[in-house]
């Protein structure tokens, strides 16, 4: 060969589309395509194929398969001058090299692409039967099925059918060989076949006529006796049919196997029996099935056997399917259904799922399929059990926007296209798009994209997947606000009572109530009412995802109403990414973050992801400067504490919201993984809180009485969890009060001074106002009760010197300055050192009564009636245990170990272990232990709006607690279980580590 022909064969071949025009050169001189290498129509049509290379590899192999020179000639020739042979073979070649193998194996199987009679452009299951009638045995009706797969493939690849039809003849094509496999079982077994009537129901994708190329066909049993035949016996006789039948599908042989044939949907799946009666399976529907299973009956069909037995199947059970909306637990199944399970789908394939994944197959067929049980209850012309099918009939319907219907519809089709094509190359079952370049390129041209195939397919793919992620927004949400909206006057829309019916099923307890919010908020024609219409849709499905949607939907009315016609509100909702979404999330949650936000909607600012601050908690330091400058510019006391407590109540609800949204996740942030840094951001941000507003009510109090200088020094110490910076949502401050005269002043008038600055910021952060109140406790200071509120520095000291008992040493390890006189403050931490770290630890003696007090308070301070296992406070392995076991390792241990001097629970424990006084694995087991049940009081005032020690008994309120900490819905009994369990590990250190059992 001539270079120069060399040069422009190879040019050729690259603009043909050929990626190896070296080896497509020694293919084209071949001895098999000598007759037709320069033939200008052989190679525009390799090059119109999916991937050129493989056509022309096929091509070849298929020549060299042939029987003689004769027979390769009349392909070669046929080839040429016949166009819709090349474009079928040629284009089977290109797409698939599994069904090259089977040509190269059976090389007269071309001939089947020949005929291109108007029968064959749209075969059935009569034509279907026809081509695998002549198959006598298991591995022949593989051969015939692989030639019947080659016709269907052909149409498909040339365009000749749509991804709908050629899924519809797959289905067919399932059918006919269903029913010649059974024809097989029965031949073989001609005693059992006349001994009953055996019905095959398709489930599944076979069943709803859009099956894919490759996958399991799913079917169900019924048989009837035949004649007098006993029933026993003829389920015995009708089940060793349906076993045989199965295996000639599956069994692989020299020609592989056809699919399997799954029988997993039948009642009481793999542990049920393969066969039933009628009656049986009835008697199952009516009393046990669960929702999914009426939902699989969507799609039920008989496919082989005896049809009118199977007729009879539909018949019996279609009226239960279409009563599966009115069950008690229809709610909570679909809730459950709804949230995707991906768990099991590995986290590098989650991306390449177009099945499974976010905005997948499945997405589109299960919303499709909730629709249907909810509105073909009542509407019978959408009882379709094909998805594209019953999609149109829901848009025309009204229960879908005909153009979001539309595009869905398009969706729908490009990725169930990706998805043939994907398993036709090796016809294996697969959901996965490839990785490999080449691949992409073949995947890419086989769907039209030429002109860079990997680029588009990438960008038509994400396209389509965005599509049908929103798909909850467009398919349950929209129709909604048309229907209470109606702007369009002549278009299908919901009527009132589906649309109640909707509401339900997404979840909603009060649909009426629901639906007077949604025409309050999105009728008219205001440029509110606009946008509105165009966020709810969005924050209905994010509302339903929640324990409580009622509750969200009222309280975004409520914000709405106080805010709508602030023309920032709107504009941050529609504009910003993260604002509408923390906000859905954040009024659906509970009640306390929906309360600190109605008192001051203007709040909302924080939710956005703009300049506003966000929900980054803020810094002491910074906290106590806003909050000290506000007091200064006030003009007495009352406004200096209300400005105070304007503030808190603004950052308890940013606290609040981050920690909703950060246990809750959103589409763009995931769900924060550790525990503890939930815990220690929420204790952190509400004791740093409280601090900086003791600091700006005592600043007020001190101007608003004395001018700038007060007759005395004066600090707060910080006890409990306000000095171990773990403060809850709805905890006390608790504090100790300590003052010093001023130089020159008498010591009755520094206590009296002090004694009323103590009842004055009592008295102004308990005013009841719109700003929750800041309840101070000095319980824990000497005597009690019974003591004085306020004592000076050198009155503690004599106090701890002569009177003080362990407990007070033990309360006094999370004793920390939190405002007022600093230096008076570090004073009295470093005379109460010796105290709580005493030198050689704690004696025996000691122990023992700190034990003594431990098992008194256990015994008498549980609350009546509660049960044990679950009070996160004083149950078995609850924060009391957790929290006294830490206290005393550091009583016992602090003088010698410096890490264990922290007042911080946590940092003490991890310090513990660090030092080898414990275990790794006893630190970790407590330190999950006080995390979860800390989590689980936070939860249960972020759900109840009050303080609470145990889990809600009301079943919303436990739900959301549920979800608060990562449980789904129906999950909450997991939850209770996975609390106890955790707390039972923890309360075996604890016998160990702090009672020596």
């Amino acid at each position: 060969m001539t270079p120069g022909r060399r040069s422009s064969t190879f040019t050729r071949l690259l603009r043909h589309g050929f990626t190896d025009a070296s080896a497509a050169e020694r293919l084209l001189d071949s001895v098999e395509l000598a007759a037709v290498r320069d033939d200008p129509v052989l190679l525009e049509a390799l090059g119109a194929t999916a991937d050129p290379d493989l056509a022309l590899h096929g091509l070849v192999r298929l020549l060299e398969a042939q029987p003689g020179p004769t027979a390769r000639r009349e392909l070669l020739d046929t080839l040429i001058a016949a166009k819709p042979l090349r474009d079928r073979l040629l284009g089977v070649l290109g797409a698939s090299a599994a069904l090259a193998d089977h040509l190269a194996r059976h090389p007269r199987d071309w001939e089947a692409l020949v005929t291109y009679e108007p029968r064959d452009l749209h075969p059935g299951v009569a034509e279907f039967e026809r081509g695998l009638a002549e198959a006598g045995d298991p591995v022949a009706l593989r051969v015939a099925y692989r030639r019947c797969l080659l016709s269907i493939a052909a149409r498909d690849v040339c365009g000749t059918t749509d991804v709908a039809q050629t899924a519809a003849e797959l289905a067919d094509l399932a059918t006919a060989t269903l029913r010649a496999a059974l024809a097989l079982a029965e031949r073989a077994a001609p005693e059992d076949s006349a001994a009953c009537r055996l019905a095959v129901i398709a489930m599944g994708k076979c069943g709803g006529h859009e099956l894919n190329y490759v996958s399991d066909v799913d079917v169900i049993f019924v048989a009837e006796a035949a004649g007098e035949h006993d029933e026993t016996k003829a389920l015995r006789s009708a089940t060793k049919l349906a076993s045989h039948m199965m295996r000639i599908c599956s069994e692989t042989t020299v020609e592989g196997s056809i699919w399997p044939v799954d029988a997993n949907l039948r009642p009481e799946g793999r542990n049920g029996p393969l066969v039933r009666t009628l009656s049986s399976h009835l008697a199952y529907y009516q009393r046990w099935a669960k929702t999914w299973e009426f939902q699989a009956l969507l799609k039920a069909r008989p496919v082989a056997g005896d049809l009118d037995l199977g007729q009879e199947y539909v018949a019996a059970l279609d009226p239960l399917v279409w009563k599966a909306a009115e069950r008690e637990n229809f709610v909570a199944d679909v809730q459950k259904m709804r949230r995707r399970v991906v768990e099991n789908i590995p986290a590098a394939e989650i991306d390449r799922e177009l099945k499974l994944g976010p905005g997948g197959l499945r997405d589109v067929e299960f919303a499709v399929q909730l629709l249907q049980l909810v509105h073909g209850r009542a509407d019978a012309s959408l009882r379709s059990g094909t998805t594209l099918d019953a999609l149109q009939a829901l848009a025309a319907g009204g229960y879908v926007g005909r153009a979001d219907a539309v595009q869905l519809d398009d969706a729908y089709r490009f990725l169930r296209s990706m998805e043939h094509r994907i398993q036709l190359y090796r016809l294996r079952r697969t959901h996965l798009v490839p990785e490999d370049e080449a691949d992409l390129r073949r995947l890419g041209r086989s769907l039209g994209l030429r002109t860079d195939p990997v680029t588009e397919l990438i960008r038509e793919w994400k396209q389509h997947t965005g599509v049908v992620r929103r798909l909850h927004e467009k398919l349950f949400y929209r129709p909604l606000l048309d229907a209470v909206a109606q702007l369009a006057p002549g278009e299908a829309r919901l009527s009132a009572e589906a649309a109640r019916e909707r509401m339900v099923a997404l979840g909603y307890a009060d649909p009426a109530a629901a639906l007077r919010h949604l025409e309050a908020l999105a009728s008219g024609v205001t440029r509110k009412a606009a946008i509105q219409r165009t966020l709810l849709p969005v924050l209905l499905g994010w509302f339903a995802d929640s324990a409580d949607p009622d509750a969200g939907l009222l309280n975004f009315r409520k914000v709405s109403d106080a805010l709508g016609k602030t023309p920032w509100y709107l504009r941050l909702l529609r504009d910003e990414g993260a604002a509408a979404e923390n906000l859905a999330r954040v009024l659906s949650a509970g009640r306390l973050a929906p309360d600190l936000l109605m008192r001051a909607p203007e709040a909302v600012a924080l939710l956005g992801d703009g300049d506003g601050g966000g929900l980054e908690p803020r810094g002491r330091a910074q906290l106590e400067q806003e909050i000290l400058a506000a007091a200064g510019r006030a003009d007495n006391a009352e406004d200096g504490v209300r400005a105070a407590r304007g503030v808190r109540r603004r950052e308890l609800f940013r606290t609040a919201a981050a920690d909703i949204v950060d246990s809750y996740g959103t589409e763009t942030k995931p769900v924060e993984a550790d525990q503890g840094a939930l815990v220690d951001r929420v204790g952190g941000a509400v004791s740093d809180l409280t601090a900086a507003t003791l600091a700006g009510t005592l600043r007020a109090v001190v101007r608003d009485g004395w001018g700038d200088t007060l007759p005395t020094r004066f600090t707060m110490i910080g006890m409990g969890r306000f000095g171990g910076h773990e403060l809850g949502y709805g905890s006390d401050a608790d504090v100790l009060f300590v003052h010093e005269p001023q130089e020159g002043v008498a010591e009755r008038e520094a206590a009296d001074a002090a004694n009323k600055v103590v009842a004055e910021m009592r008295r102004l952060l308990q005013v009841p106002s719109a700003d929750p109140p800041l309840l101070i406790d000095a319980d824990l200071r000497p005597e009690g009760k019974s003591g004085p509120l306020v004592r000076t520095l050198k009155s503690y000291e004599a106090y701890y010197r002569r009177w003080s008992l362990v407990w007070e040493s033990q309360a006094l390890l999370r004793a920390e300055p939190v405002a007022g006189d600093e230096e008076l403050g570090r004073r009295f931490i470093e005379l109460v050192d010796p105290l709580r770290y005493p030198a050689e630890g704690l004696g025996e003696d000691a122990v023992r009564e700190i034990r003594r007090l431990k098992a008194r308070m256990e015994s008498e301070r549980l609350p009546r009636g509660a049960d044990p296992k679950l009070h996160t406070k004083l149950g078995p392995g609850g924060l009391s245990d957790v929290e006294w076991t830490v206290q005393l390792l550091q009583l016992r241990h602090g003088w010698a170990e410096p890490g264990l001097r922290t007042t911080r629970t946590r940092q003490a424990l991890a310090a513990a272990g660090a030092a080898g006084l414990l275990g790794t694995e006893e630190a970790a087991i407590l330190d999950e232990a006080w995390v979860l049940a800390t989590r689980v009081r936070n939860a249960v005032m972020l759900v109840r709006g009050r303080a609470g020690d145990t889990f809600p008994t009301e079943s919303r309120e436990l739900a959301a607690v549920g979800r608060y900490l990562g449980y789904g819905d129906g999950h909450a009994g997991d939850m209770l279980d996975a609390y106890r369990r955790t707390a039972r590990r923890a309360r075996t250190v604890v016998e160990e580590l702090f009672y020596g059992a």
